[in-house]
Parts: C-alpha cells; sequence; structure tokens
C-alpha cells in the first residue's frame, strides 16, 4: 500500500521528536511492504520566520491532499510578543478549521513499567489506569467572538463561549462511539450550573445517549471532573468535554501517566484525514539537547495507522515495542528512577524503532 504524509516538524524539540517518529514510520514500511511517501512543510514559528504567516497556504494545500498528517510541535519564547493572530498557536487553530478536525482524542494511559512515575500514590493508580479524553476542537471559546473595548473609562477584553446543537451531537457522538469500543463507559463534563452553553451540551448529549443505551452516562461540573481525576481516576473511561475544558483536563490527565512526554493525541474530521502530535508542546528550553522524550510522538504514529491508514497490525506493532523498550528499563530523563537506563532523545528512538517486530 502507498500512503501520503505531511510531516510538519514545528519549532523546539519538534524536529527532534518527529525525527524519531519518522524513523519509525520508515521501519514499519520496511517490514510490512507499505510505501510511506512523506513530504514536510512549514508550519509555527518557523513558518513565520519563512514566510511571515504560521500556517503557510502551501502547507495547507499539503495537509488537504495527504491521507495524515503528523506534527511535532509549534511555538516558543521567540514569538511570544506577537499578535495573537500571528503567534504560532494560531497555526493550530487554523489547520484544525481547515481540515475540519472538530474531535481530538486524547489516551492518557499508565504502563505497567511507569506506575512508580505516577505522582499519585501506588494504592489509587494500582490498576493502572486508562482514560480517553475526547475534546471538541472547533468550537467554544477559542473559537468565538473576542475583543477589547473601554467600559466606564478601564480597557475590557472578551472572549465568548458558543456551542450549538450540531456541534455538540457530532462530538459527543464521537464519544459514544469510542466508548462503545472500550468499557461502555461515557463522563460528560461541563460547568451546567452556570454556563448557559454547558446547559445545551448537556441537553443535547442526554438526548443522544439514547441512540446508545449500552453505554453508561454520567454527568459531571468541570472543577469536580478535576478533583476526581486526582482522587479517583480509575472511574473513568471515556471523558468528552469542551475545547477549553478539556485542553485543560488532558493535560492533567496526562500527568497522572508520569509525564506528559508519554501522550499522544489524534485529530479527527469526519473523514479519514487525521492530524496526529504529541500533546507537550515545543519546549524550547530543552531544544537541541537530546533529552526529549519521542514517546508521545512515536505512539502518536501508533493512532495515526489506527484511524487514518486503516493499519491496526501496524499500530500495534507500535505500541508494543514502546512498552517493551519501557519493560527492559530503558527511560528518557523525565521518567527515569532508580534502577533505570536513561537514554537521550535520538538513543530511544532508536531503541523502539529496532524493538519492532511483524
Amino acid at each position: 500500500m502507498k500512503y501520503n504524509i505531511t510531516v510538519l516538524p514545528g519549532d523546539g524539540i519538534g524536529p527532534e521528536i518527529t525525527a524519531q517518529a519518522v524513523g519509525v514510520i520508515k521501519e514499519i514500511g520496511r517490514l510490512r511492504g507499505h510505501e510511506f511517501i512523506l513530504r514536510e512543510a512549514l508550519m509555527g514559528g518557523c513558518a513565520i520566520d519563512a514566510t511571515g504567516s504560521p500556517l503557510p497556504d502551501e502547507t495547507l494545500s499539503i495537509c488537504k491532499a495527504s491521507d495524515a498528517v503528523l506534527l511535532g510541535a509549534v511555538g516558543g519564547h521567540k514569538w511570544d510578543n506577537l499578535p495573537g493572530d500571528r503567534r504560532p498557536e494560531a497555526g493550530l487553530l487554523g489547520i484544525r478549521a481547515g481540515l475540519g478536525l472538530y474531535a481530538n482524542l486524547r489516551p492518557a494511559v499508565i504502563y505497567p513499567a511507569l506506575r512508580d512515575a505516577s505522582p499519585l500514590r501506588a494504592d489509587i493508580v494500582a490498576e493502572g489506569v486508562d482514560i480517553l479524553v475526547v475534546r471538541e476542537l472547533t468550537g467554544g471559546i477559542y473559537f468565538g467572538q473576542r475583543g477589547r473595548r473601554v467600559t466606564d473609562g478601564l480597557e475590557a477584553a472578551y472572549d465568548t463561549e458558543q456551542y450549538n446543537t450540531a456541534e455538540v451531537e457530532r462530538i459527543a457522538r464521537t464519544a459514544f462511539e469510542a466508548a462503545m469500543k472500550r468499557r461502555k463507559k461515557l463522563t460528560s463534563v461541563d460547568k451546567a450550573n452556570v454556563l448557559e452553553s454547558s446547559r445545551l451540551w448537556r441537553e443535547t448529549v442526554t438526548k443522544l445517549a439514547s441512540q446508545y443505551p449500552q453505554v453508561e452516562l454520567s454527568h459531571m461540573y468541570v472543577d469536580n471532573a478535576a478533583m476526581q481525576l486526582i482522587r479517583d481516576p480509575m472511574q473513568f473511561d471515556v471523558i468528552v468535554t469542551s475545547n477549553m475544558f478539556g485542553d485543560i483536563l488532558s493535560d492533567e490527565a496526562s500527568m497522572i501517566t508520569g509525564s506528559i512526554g508519554m501522550l499522544q493525541s489524534a485529530s479527527l474530521g469526519s473523514g479519514k484525514l487525521g492530524l496526529y502530535e504529541p500533546i507537550h508542546g515545543s519546549a524550547p528550553d530543552i531544544a537541541g539537547k537530546d533529552i526529549a522524550n519521542p514517546i508521545a510522538a512515536i505512539l502518536s504514529v501508533a493512532m495515526m495507522f489506527r484511524y487514518s491508514l486503516g493499519l491496526e497490525t501496524e499500530a500495534k506493532m507500535v505500541e508494543e515495542a514502546v512498552e517493551a523498550v519501557l519493560n527492559s528499563g530503558y527511560r528518557t530523563v523525565d521518567i527515569s528512577s532508580k534502577g533505570t537506563t536513561t537514554v537521550g532523545t535520538v538513543r530511544m528512538g532508536q531503541l523502539i524503532t529496532e524493538a519492532l517486530k511483524t
């Protein structure tokens, strides 16, 4: 099979971790007889420096013509003082909207070998954690009307949270379908005691639940959900929530696993084309030091194989290779502990590539 994959290395540690993920893609191609046509393009701060735009039209066109898109990370201190619509992060919002990617899937899994790396007590994570956060990606406060105005002689700023029933229904359906393939338990997170947008959210999710009688649906306010993720993460299977709440809760869930460097994500729409990226950001303070953890980027490749390319066997090969290397005691510095062997970015990528087995 032949597949076109666009690679957006981005900024900071993005090029380093993406290089290791690309190495895994190439090895899978060799082992399984696939032809992966990889094409790099600019996005983020590096795109601003080269073209003046965080998401050049050419990049978006290349992505639209691909079977899948792999992203490293964008952003850095160099571009912090630019206007909001010209910052690297604007490229993220632009590519999600441009590709019609409304659902962000972020798994938070504790590998048995990394239970000691979790900041939670051993008894809380003794049975492991396996949570899938389904975050709405193209609506809500991040895409609502915003601006500044003078009120009573004082400068004020505003951002608008808005959802319609169609936006809520499509993300909720994604979450219900995901729950059907897991433990059939869905928690919808909102702030319906305060926000009108959350009341519409809750009403819409509740109505859709009648189409999925096998799934146990519960509702939880976001402040309680943040607390419950720490107190008893095992109670959760799939969590569905809005853009901003999902941004916050998925990062919290990631730290339960021991390191944000372990968490992958998939951004999906109505078709097969998806955007795959680690959730850890560009981490410019450690860029170029060969200490960044490439596992999240490599696991993002597994999600790409599964969701966009339909290569379930290949996805499992990647996941099993990661687990095998961790079970062998190898760690990057962010997840290292007594009795383990600390390796750099490049070596970790090599170890996982070497562990791939058909």
